[in-house]
């Protein structure tokens, strides 16, 4: 057991830097790893990418505080659009973690992986939306929330790379986006966690120590170690060369998604064979 929780400090290390580091979702790191970990501990590979992702947004949980407080300090959070989008948040984050637990391991790996293709993509083209509109009223939030809750759940993320880009097209400061996108992060968060909790209790042939779709002893090493790593990610950004290193993350991206796909193609191999 040790060397499991070593394993997923490494895990939660390598995800705070970054996105203390490249501003991106923690998310995007800790689920391909939980799945590579998990893989070398032989877990069920049905239950492989459930495992991941409900493991990812339970952490997102409580590194998701200290960064919206952050912002919150510097005056960078709209709390009035928070209020208006997480009813949707919280529904559709719920329902869409309901869903994905009824998926297989491998369809729910080829969703993940086109959104690390998109991702990577967004970081080689540095693609901004253009400010165009204005924030929708009460009931346009509640289902954007809504959309954004039901994919961030399918891909365990906070939700900052769709909720920060749909900001800024409504004219929301690039600043302000990024620390309400923080504070919205927390409800995906905890819909997201209570939504695999659940439809994963009862599930046979879960690995030792698991809280439904939540694997605690990685659940505890990321958490205990991220929140330590990312300030220290946040200060090396204004050390180091970050276009560059973002075009680095972003070749990251397509090694981890191209390799989740071999793996799924593997899957299929045996199962046509």
């Amino acid at each position: 057991m040790t060397t499991i929780i070593l394993l997923y400090m490494g895990v939660g290390a390598l995800a705070g830097v970054l996105a203390g580091l490249l501003g991106v979702g923690g998310g995007l790191i800790i689920v391909p790893m939980v799945v590579f970990a998990l893989s070398w501990q032989a877990a069920p590979q049905e239950h492989i990418m459930h495992l991941a992702l409900g493991t990812s947004l339970a952490s997102i949980m409580f590194t998701s505080i200290s960064s919206f407080l952050a912002h919150h300090r510097r005056g960078a959070v709209q709390w009035q659009v928070v209020r208006r989008i997480t009813g949707g948040i919280l529904l559709g984050t719920f329902l869409g973690a309901t869903l994905a637990s009824r998926l297989s391991t491998s369809v729910l790996k080829v969703i993940f992986v086109v959104f690390l293709y998109y991702m990577a993509w967004q970081l080689f083209s540095h693609s901004q939306p253009k400010a165009s509109r204005v924030l929708p009223g009460l009931w346009g939030l509640f289902w954007v929330g809504s959309g954004i809750g039901v994919v961030s759940s399918f891909v365990g993320i906070g939700g900052g790379s769709l909720s920060v880009p749909f900001m800024i097209w409504c004219n929301v400061p690039v600043h302000t986006a990024i620390g309400t996108s923080a504070a919205i992060g927390f409800p995906i968060a905890v819909a997201g966690a209570v939504g695999y909790l659940v439809n994963g209790l009862g599930v046979t042939a879960l690995p030792p120590y698991s809280l439904g779709f939540i694997y605690l002893p990685a659940l505890a090493g990321i958490v205990e170690v991220s929140v330590l790593t990312a300030p220290l990610g946040a200060r090396l950004a204004h050390r180091l060369p970050v276009a560059q290193l973002r075009q680095g993350f972003a070749m990251l991206l397509l090694v981890m998604g191209t390799k989740m796909l071999a793996e799924v193609g593997e899957v299929l191999e045996v199962w046509g064979g």
